[in-house]
Formats: C-alpha cells, structure tokens, sequence
C-alpha cells in the first residue's frame, strides 16, 4: 500500500505560481508511475500531468503544457508539480495518484491507477 499526501495549495493572483508536492509513505514511489489530476468547480476530474517511473519521461494535458513541471525527488518519496503563469481556470482540487501498471495509451485515465490522495486547494484569482 501507498499512501498519498498533497500539500502546496493555496490561494495565488492569475500569473503567480505554486508549487505542489506529493509525499509517499508505506512504500517507495520510485516504483510508481504518479500523475496529478484536477477538478475544478463543477467540472469532472482532468488528467494534468504524470511522471512515469521508468526513465522519468514526463506528459501533460495541453492545457497545461509549458506552464507546468512535473517531477520527482526518489531519495524523498515525493513527487512535485510546479505551476506558472497560473490562470484562473486552473482553479480546483489537486489529487496526486500512483500506479504500477501505466503505459503510455493509459497515463491519463484515472482508473489506472491505485492509490489517490485527499487532494488539496488551488484558487486563482483574477
């Protein structure tokens, strides 16, 4: 079992950034392939970003490409999401989740992966 805790939200003026983290325990994330995915108000949960475990290639929504980084810290169990340029659609819950068994065609297909964090605040203000 891994368990997930995010930390980082907050509240940020359009343009700002935040930085997000993702803080594994019970098992090593190294392991994982970890993704950050989004839910803003009203709106169903999004794929943002993943790392994958192997090689540490990274993808990312196209909403989000160029103005958010995704990466992972093994000697920390914890994976980050750096966000620039924030807009105020960026605006949501921030999950971190983590699977074993991602390949390419699934990265951002929520049901691939087996653990979830409680999520955490990002609010853009315009």
């Amino acid at each position: 079992q891994v368990q997930l805790v995010e930390s980082g939200g907050g509240l940020v003026q359009a343009g700002g950034s935040l930085r997000l983290s993702c803080a594994a325990s019970g098992r090593s994330l190294s392991s994982n392939t970890v993704a950050w995915f989004r839910q803003g108000p009203g709106k169903e949960r999004e794929f943002a970003a993943a790392i994958f475990r192997s090689g540490g290639n990274t993808y990312y929504a196209d909403s989000v490409k160029g103005r958010f980084i995704i990466s992972r810290d093994n000697a920390k169990n914890t994976v980050y999401l750096q966000m620039n340029s924030l807009k105020s659609e960026d605006t949501g819950v921030y999950y971190c989740a983590a699977g074993t068994r991602l390949i390419l065609s699934t990265i951002s297909q929520q049901t691939a992966y087996d653990y979830w964090g409680q999520g955490t605040q990002v609010t853009v203000s315009s």
